[in-house]
């Protein structure tokens, strides 16, 4: 454990930023043959441009191992420096959003932000999940699911959790928020694109 909060802190957000800096979309694309994700589509990293290679898997694993980077930072600060966790939570959206190895040009953060929920309180990770599932049912939209449950975990955290962690719902949902702006301009105008499409 690390005894002095400002060190803590330090390592904290540097480890959560690492972690989440992690750039799973590109690696396995690349590692598949299918050359840069990011001249394909959206020209995001993330999952669901993944899946406009028409590869499910891949996109099914870009989504859990970026999923995964957000509770690794929870759970590896929380056991090595025992505070601080939700820090590090935070710095992973960051890092998966603006990793410094791609020209700060990363994700947009939604399956980030949901293993940062599931690991930090696990009860709202389950609800948001839920509200995604019923969204990308009714909206078809990816985008559209992800705003609709990121919106939903700050107000779900007051109630389920702590305003400590509704804090942390916020700022996350700000940053996944402002990574959308392309996509909310798309929404309003009508020509986002629909789950499983290509291009």
């Amino acid at each position: 454990m690390i005894a002095d909060p400002s060190v803590a802190f330090v390592v904290a957000l540097a480890g959560g930023y690492l972690i989440g800096s992690i750039p799973f979309g590109l690696l396995l694309t690349r590692w598949a043959g299918l050359g840069d994700i990011r001249a394909i589509g959206s020209g995001n990293i993330g999952a669901t441009n993944v899946l406009r290679t028409g590869r499910k898997g891949l996109a099914v694993a870009t989504l859990l191992l970026d999923a995964l980077k957000g509770v690794a930072a929870i759970l590896l600060v929380r056991w090595t420096i025992g505070e601080q966790d939700l820090v590090a939570g935070t710095a992973a959206v960051l890092g998966h959003t603006l990793p410094v190895w791609l020209g700060f040009k990363g994700g947009k953060g939604g399956a980030t932000a949901l293993g940062v929920c599931l690991a930090a309180m696990w009860q709202v990770g389950l609800a948001v999940m839920v509200v995604w599932l019923v969204a990308a049912r009714l909206t078809r939209i990816s985008s559209a699911a992800t705003l609709i449950g990121v919106a939903a975990t700050a107000p779900l955290a007051l109630i389920l959790a702590d305003a400590e962690h509704a804090l942390l719902a916020l700022l996350v949902g700000v940053l996944v928020f402002w990574r959308h702006e392309a996509n909310i301009r798309r929404l309003i105008a009508g020509t986002e694109p629909r789950i499983g499409r290509k291009g």
